[in-house]
This record gives structure tokens, sequence and C-alpha cells, in this order.
């Protein structure tokens, strides 16, 4: 063997997946491979469709770009590329753009396949690959869609603040010097209210008050805010069913960054949607509802053809359902008069997660004070019924385990639902661990968001207890992704003899579960499955890599969910035949489902069996 393929091989022997085979691979693989040096000048003559090859990076900085110009990663020294258009025999939609020119070992289709065929493990190394690039990179968004835009890609300058003792006057100077229709009042570096030009017409102007006086007499105190990274349609829903124009902007620890207007958001794209969730928070009655429920549907399908990702169907349905619910609670109070006490209205399951599908049923109840007397309960027991009756009426099912508001036990004191909590955290029972997983994907929708938050902190309290985290480790354990012997799918039948996979139970549903139990455990105050996990990348209990994997598993598998039903293929409900996909969709089903796998078993070792 000469010296330089010697030095060859040691370089491939210490890359993945020759460094977990035999040495007659990477023995095999230097004999038939061909070597060449990449620059601009030459890179488009190595990248032919019609002669696939798997590239080896041994020097050199290159840039992988789609067919839309953007990147989709960078690669570097022993990195690897062409792999889709061997595994696949579709034609290279890739092409390469030297950022710094360097070596590249290049081998052609037939050895490569060899090596599939003789060696296992490297066609699983390449398949996992494979998918995983699709997986981080699918549906990732590259358009301009205003609902899959982050809000933070909206904001174009920083936080502009004055403390609650700062004049009247220093306020309206600071807005026309910088511009601005608001400013945000913080004190001690957090929001604590918010002043905008209506309010100096209104509360100064109108009423003739000294513009010497403090900017905290006029602000709005404990003002609406969104997240960085909450969707630009979140933040619209929050203007429509609060009426508001100005949103302030914070970062996960609750620090300002910046105000967000209706008007930066309605420049994005009016969309049918948001004026369809405008005109149910407008509606005057309980037949307008009616109609508007009935346009959801139809919709909801010419919506999907709009957005690359389709699970932002169960954020826009969610909205709806809120809208809806929000409606009916104001019409109540307009027929029977405003509620005798404070009360909060709260949803579980898939609305509090934000992940409703046109399937799912009605998980809601109502939160109220202590001590009240029995003609204020009949008040709210009139409530429950009214929204939950009316929530069928526009198409929003019953709940087949009656967790309704309408239902006295889901309709209770705030002692009474702190007790109900405690006995299923300090006795988890299957049923206790059933219904954990329901009731604690919680979420506030109407009412006194101060007794709302006062209940979540006693529930943070309670459930900081690791037996109940071993007990829901277990929990999750009992459930199974479906994939089998020899990594192939395990498919259940219908009456008619075909064949499914149930997508929600076996792969959805799985993540939520793990997700949950990470976020209880971090004290996140988060419901939805996607926001849950980008706040657990400020904690160590998951890896960044691992956090990711499960994202773009939670997005793919919903993205099949949610198509499947759209489309009415015929199928029962959040199913799927893995024998209509393409091979590619197989692939990438198989490597969620294995990624799924991994993250369920760290979830068991971790919580358990005491790790942590």
């Amino acid at each position: 063997m000469s010296a330089e393929q010697q030095d060859i091989t040691q370089f491939v022997t210490m890359q993945a997946p020759f460094s977990m085979l035999e040495a007659s691979a990477c023995s095999y693989f230097v004999k038939h491979l061909d070597i060449a040096y990449l620059n601009r000048e030459n890179q488009a003559q190595w990248l032919q469709s019609e002669h696939p090859k798997l590239f080896l990076i041994r020097s050199g900085l290159y840039d992988l770009v789609d067919s839309k110009g953007d990147i989709v990663t960078r690669l570097a020294q022993g990195d690897y590329f062409g792999f889709p258009s061997l595994l696949t025999g579709e034609a290279m939609q890739n092409r390469l753009e030297v950022q710094k020119e360097g070596i590249v070992y290049m081998l052609p289709q037939e050895p490569f396949d060899y090596l599939r065929r003789e060696y296992k493990p490297l066609e699983q190394y390449f398949v996992r690959a494979h998918a995983n690039r699709l997986l981080s990179s699918h549906y990732k968004s590259k358009t301009e869609s205003w609902s899959e835009r982050k809000i933070s890609e909206l904001m174009t300058r920083k936080a502009i603040t004055l403390t609650p003792d700062s004049s009247i006057r220093h306020a309206a100077k600071q807005m026309q010097e910088y511009g601005v229709s608001s400013i945000m009042i913080t004190q001690d570096a957090h929001l604590v209210g918010v002043v905008t030009d209506r309010d100096l017409r209104n509360r100064v102007l109108a009423d003739e008050v000294d513009p010497q006086q403090s900017v905290s007499s006029i602000m709005t105190a404990k003002p609406k805010f969104i997240f960085e990274n909450n969707r630009v349609f979140s933040a619209l829903h929050l203007m429509l069913k609060h009426n508001i124009h100005h949103i302030p902007v914070l970062d996960e620890n609750h620090k300002p960054l910046g105000m967000i207007t209706s008007t930066d958001l309605l420049r994005q794209q009016k969309s049918d949607p948001v004026q369809l969730i405008g005109r149910i928070y407008k509606a005057r009655a309980i037949v307008d509802l009616k109609r508007y429920a009935k346009e959801i549907p139809e919709l909801l399908r010419g919506f999907s053809y709009n957005i690359d990702d389709i699970s932002l169907i169960g954020k826009l349905l969610s909205g709806l359902t809120d809208a809806l619910t929000s409606r009916l609670i104001y019409l109540y109070q307009q027929e029977h008069g405003v509620a005798p006490s404070s009360f909060s209205f709260i949803c579980f399951g898939s609305q509090a997660r934000e992940e409703q599908t046109l399937h799912s049923d009605q998980d809601n109840g109502l939160l109220l004070p202590d001590g009240l007397n029995d003609d204020e309960l009949a008040y709210f027991k009139g409530m429950g019924e009214y929204v939950c009756e009316n929530l069928v009426e526009c198409g929003i099912r019953r709940c087949p385990g009656n967790i309704m508001a309408s239902s006295e036990l889901c309709r209770m004191s705030i002692s009474d639902w702190r007790e109900r909590f405690f006995k299923w955290i300090s006795s988890p029972t299957p049923q206790a661990m059933l219904n954990c997983k329901i009731f604690f994907d919680l979420r506030f929708i109407e009412g006194s968001h101060t007794l709302y938050s006062k209940f979540y902190e006693q529930l943070t309290h309670m459930s900081r207890n690791e037996l109940f985290y071993a007990a829901m480790a277990n929990d999750i354990d009992s459930n199974s992704v479906p994939i089998g012997l020899f990594n192939n799918f395990k498919t259940e039948k219908t009456e008619k003899n075909y064949k499914y996979i149930d997508l929600k139970k076996r792969g959805v549903v799985i993540i939520n579960d793990i997700v949950r139990l990470y976020a209880l455990r971090a004290g996140i105050r988060r419901a939805n499955t996607q926001e849950r996990l980008d706040a657990l990348l400020k904690h160590t209990l998951l890896s960044k890599e691992d956090i990711y994997n499960l994202k773009d598993c939670w997005r793919f598998l919903t993205q099949l969910r949610l198509s499947t039903q759209i489309n009415q293929e015929g199928l029962p409900s959040n199913c799927i035949n893995p024998d209509q996909l393409n091979s590619l969709e197989r692939h990438q089903l198989k490597e969620a489902f294995y990624l799924v796998k991994q993250a369920q078993q760290a979830a068991v070792f971790k919580f358990a069996r005491g790790s942590l």
C-alpha cells in the first residue's frame, strides 16, 4: 500500500460508518474511490446528475444549496453528500458551492451499491442520514407566509422603554424622537405597562391631564404580551380577541425586546382565517357563530394548500375554538348578566396544546374561587352548559369522557381542582396517569388570568415529585412505536382488511407525553409541544440534538396525520397506510419512529431508573 493510500485509509477509518465496520469495508472504499480537487471553476463538472457519486470531504468548506437557492447545510471535513441520489435513483436536486477549495473523495454508484449489500450498518447509516436531513429541512418554511413566521423575524428595532416615574411629556418626546406609536414602561427590566399615542389623546389631552405627571398614571398596566418565538398568527389572534393594536414582545425570561403593532402584522398578509376569527369575536348572536363555524372545514382545506407547514392547522383550529368559546361566554353574560365573581374558563388536551384537528372534541373546564354560594354556582353551571352545548352546535364534538365545563367534575373551585390533581400525583394509578396526560396540558381562555395563575403556581409546586415523574415515565413506556424486527412497520387492519398505522397513538402522543414529562420537570408553563421544546433549550434535561429531533419528528408525523384527514383518504382518523407512501417517505417515517423510540427509552432511563 502506497503512502497516499495509507493516509487515505487512516482518514476514512476515522469516519462513521467505517469507524464501526470491519477493515475490509474501508479497504474496498479506498480501492474504488476517485479523488478531486474541488474549486469554484470545476465544481459543476463533478456534480453531474447522470453520474451520481458518494462524496466524502477531506478538506475545504462547501455549501449545499437547494433549487430555491437556500443553503441546506454547510459541509466540512468528514461530511458526506450525494448519497440521496444513490439511495433513491432520483436526479440530484442540490448543487454545491465552494466556499474554500479542497480535496473530495468520490465513490461511484456500483461500488456504493456493493457496500450497501455487504455491510448493512453502512446502508442504515446513509438511510438514516438522508432521513435526518429531510426531517431537519423539509418542513422549515422557505416562504414569506405570514402564518409561519416568528414574531422575532418582524422585529426591526430594540425595545424603547421608560420607567414608571418618567413624565408624560418625556414619554411623548421619546415617541416623537423614535417615530413610534407606543412605548413600554419597565421596572427592574420587567414590563409593567404600555403607553400608546391613543392614551396620550384619550387620557391626557381629552382629560386635560398635567403632562408633568408620571407616565404610570395613564399607562395600561399589566398589558397583554407575546413571546418572540410565537407565530404571527398567534399575535393577530391576540389582537383580535382583546381589540388591541400594540403587543409588547418578550424573550423567554420575560425581558422586553420590542413592540409589534397591528399594522406590522397586517402588512404581512391579510388572510381568510384571521378575518373569520375577527368576525367570530364580533358576532352578536348564536346564529352568527353557527354560520361562521360552517365555514371552517372548507377554509382549512384552502389554508392548507397555501402553507408549507400544515401542522399550523392545529394552531389555527385551536384559535378558532378559542374564539368561539370566548364569544359564547360574552353572549352568555349579555343574556344573564355579568359574572357574580371572578372565574377562569380553561381548556385541556389538544386545544390547550393548540394541536386540534378536524376530529378533535371538547376538553374544557371552569376554575372558580372558593366559597361561592348556591346562586353563584348556579350561574356558572348555566355558563358551562351554555358554552359546551353551543360549541356542539358549532361543530366541536362533546368529549366522550365528559371533560367539559358542563360537567360538575370540570367546574370546581380552586381548592377542589387542587385536591383532584393532588390525588393523581400522590397515587399514580393507570387511570390517574391518563388523567394527568389530559389535565396537565392546560391553558387559559377567558376570565380572570390572576385566578388561573394562582392555580397554576400551586399545580407547579405539587408536581415536583420524583415518584410522580417515574410513574409518568413508566406510563410512556407502555406505548410503543409501530416498528418491529428487521425495521419493518407493524400495521393494524380495518374491518375491510386495509392496513394502517395510527400516527396519533403510536407517534404524536408518545412525543407529547415525553415532552410533557420534561416540561413539568423543568417547570415550564407552556402547553404547546413545540413551545415546550423551545423552552427546554434553556435547560439541560435534553440535548439540543434531541430537542431538534423531537421537534422535527412531531412536525413530520403531524403533517402526515393532518393531510390524511384533509384529503379524506378513507382510513380511520389519524391513520395512514404506509404502502401508499413512496420509498423516501417510508424511510423518513421509519426514521421518525426510530428517533421517537430512542427518546422514549431515554426518558424511561432518566426518570424511572433514577439517572437524573
